[in-house]
């Protein structure tokens, strides 16, 4: 006991917050912190474990051995166990050995406040500082104008370990995807990245959603200054970057948080709220405090550590209903006798005020693939609060069409139209992501119906369509190329295939469609609101033909966009249009650097002579299976 010193972080205001669920700094004050006691340097520890009849540090520095280093509890009943342990420093690796009361069962657990963690399989932590000389304060100071709901978000969906892999088929490090991933995402226009979780997971196949580390950037590609590097290059090359964040679940690995001093901790005791059955993992308990204040510390520590611009929240769904994925007697109803889970809807309403108060420029985006409504409604409207939620239904229909063969598509148009009907009751994002390209659904490209060269124009119009539809983007690696396997976490995209002219056009087609929408305010200036989108016609199904408006705060910058979902041209189409003017093609999908067959309208005309009822129209050639652009 002699070896652990008395000493502490905690204020006695620290304490009553994290008992009320209100402290939002919790990873100042848990974990292990580097500090000097009476002149001697040393670590400080403290962890939550109000179970535990004893705590140890144990680690090589005292050869895994509970009696060396014990903690002391607090004498406040907030279960929180401390103290500083002199001599041991940077780099050593540690667990705590917890003794629980509840029948004298040891558990050896990971802290769930480190910074760093050993490379799986490996389970350890590591204390840690990662200290690194931020650059993006220019970025930092305009994030706000770049992040908003009316600019251009034009996201790039990245598996760390499997975009790209060195010579020797390993992992690219943080510090080599500074160079090479910032440079090609950069090249390619996106205006934000974001990363399939990046905090410690001990399995691969999870692909990063079980995590065990929620505080330490994975091992798997360098330290975490190193991550803190990649995030700085991408802020200073003027791209933002979202994480993926896990709050829904988290595995029953040994080491992890589940049982964590013997007791439920941190999962909900009830294994109808507490245990996924579809994912085999257990379900944060929402409903205490000391569980909130973790996860939104956690939410808050990616965002003012690592200057994080949004979360990616995943599995919403999951969260916000008690018979999610569950047969009757499966689950229990709330207190009003609906499904709903009003303890895990108070968290997220919570979660998304306490990051929009602390920090400017920032946004949430909820993966969210059911009705509920007011997801991205602010909580002071009675709205969960999220930024934007993904536009699952969009994503489906969209698919569904575009697998089906041109010859039916006229008996489908519906498919294609109906969003629009929803398009604006929430601030969507229309995602093309990961899920889409895994479990045999097979690549965008192989999805597309038809020989090769219609398959590669199905899918330039696919994203056409969506760059033109109302709504942020958001586009999983390898698809912007028409990758044609499906994705494989455990290898790299096959960049080989930009050897081809049918992919390298993709490629340069997704690469002039995020340029073109970076510069065209009638794209995102209005793009949560009705007053940007007007059809024309959806109503030409035996043509198999789509013709709307996109418009902006000023007038002038409104665009006309065409969409031909048959391989037969419409020559001499005949549109009707809004107001006389001087009109240009600014973009067609068919153009022969993307691989398509040259159908381009080189001059337009407009002409006194009624269609879609206005009184002026223009004739124009839409190509086949294309999309155009006419400003």
């Amino acid at each position: 006991m002699a070896n652990v010193q008395v000493h502490s972080l905690f204020t006695d205001f620290d304490i009553n917050l994290f008992k009320s669920g209100k402290h939002y700094r919790l990873y100042e004050k848990l974990g292990s912190h580097l500090l000097t006691l009476d002149g001697v340097e040393g670590t400080y520890f403290a962890v939550w474990a109000p179970s535990a009849k004893s705590v140890s540090v144990i680690g090589n520095f005292n050869g895994w051995n509970a009696d060396e280093h014990r903690l002391n509890v607090r004498w406040d009943a907030s279960g929180i166990w401390e103290g500083f342990i002199p001599n041991i420093g940077k780099g050593e690796i540690y667990k705590y050995k917890i003794q629980s009361t509840i029948n004298d069962v040891w558990t050896e657990k990971a802290d769930p406040f480190a910074r760093y963690s050993e490379h799986p399989p490996n389970t350890a932590s590591i204390i840690w500082t990662s200290d690194h000389q931020w650059k993006d304060k220019e970025w930092m100071g305009y994030r706000k104008d770049k992040n908003g709901l009316d600019r251009p978000y034009s996201v790039y969906e990245v598996h760390l370990g499997s975009w790209k892999k060195n010579k020797e088929n390993k992992f690219l490090t943080y510090k080599e995807l500074a160079n090479d991933l910032v440079s090609y995402v950069k090249e390619m226009g996106y205006t934000h990245v974001e990363f399939m979780p990046v905090m410690e997971y001990p399995y691969d196949p999870s692909w990063g959603y079980q995590l065990t580390g929620y505080f330490a950037p994975t091992s798997r590609f360098g330290p975490p200054e190193e991550f803190k590097l990649l995030v700085d290059t991408f802020h200073q090359n003027d791209i933002g970057v979202l994480l993926d964040w896990v709050p829904s679940h988290f595995p029953e690995d040994a080491h992890g948080l589940g049982y964590f001093d013997g007791s439920h901790l941190y999962e909900h005791p009830d294994r109808r709220k507490g245990y996924h059955n579809d994912w085999k993992s257990l379900i944060f308990n929402y409903g205490r405090n000391e569980v909130r204040a973790f996860l939104i510390s956690n939410a808050l520590f990616w965002l003012d550590q690592f200057h994080v611009d949004g979360l990616r929240v995943d599995a919403v769904a999951s969260m916000l209903y008690l018979d999610y994925s569950r047969e009757d007697g499966e689950w229990e109803p709330n207190i009003y006798g609906g499904h709903e889970n009003l303890e895990a809807i108070s968290f997220i309403k919570e979660l998304n005020e306490a990051v929009y108060t602390n920090y400017e420029g920032v946004q949430t985006i909820a993966e969210e693939s059911t009705a509920f409504s007011g997801v991205s409604r602010p909580v002071e409207h009675g709205g969960l609060g999220f930024g934007m939620k993904w536009m699952m239904g969009w994503m489906h229909d969209t698919l569904q069409f575009f697998q089906k063969e041109p010859i039916y598509r006229r008996h489908h148009q519906n498919d294609i139209t109906f969003s629009m009907t929803y398009a604006f009751t929430e601030n969507f994002m229309l995602p093309f992501s990961h899920d889409e390209v895994v479990y045999g659904k097979q690549s965008l490209v192989y999805r597309m119906p038809g020989d090769e060269w219609q398959r590669f124009a199905n899918l330039r119009l696919l994203f056409g369509y969506m760059f033109t539809h109302p709504g942020t983007k958001l586009t999983f690696m390898g698809g912007e190329f028409g990758q044609t396997a499906e994705w494989n976490f455990e290898q790299s995209l096959d960049w080989h295939l930009l050897q081809y002219d049918g992919h390298l056009g993709i490629q340069r087609f997704v690469k002039d469609l995020n340029h073109f929408y970076k510069n065209s305010p009638a794209l995102y200036e209005k793009q949560f609101s009705p007053e940007g989108f007007q059809w024309i016609d959806y109503s030409d199904h035996e043509n198999s033909i789509l013709t709307y408006v996109r418009k902006g705060h000023d007038e002038e910058n409104d665009l006309i966009i065409a969409c031909n979902f048959t391989p037969i041209p419409r020559e001499k189409y005949r549109i009707g249009i809004p107001k006389k003017g001087k009109l240009k093609e600014v973009l067609n999908s068919d153009d022969v650097q993307y691989g398509g067959g040259g159908n381009v309208n080189k001059t337009i005309k407009t002409v006194t002579k009624s269609a879609h009822g206005h009184s002026k129209s223009i004739e124009i050639t839409i190509p086949p299976l294309g999309m155009v652009i006419i400003k």
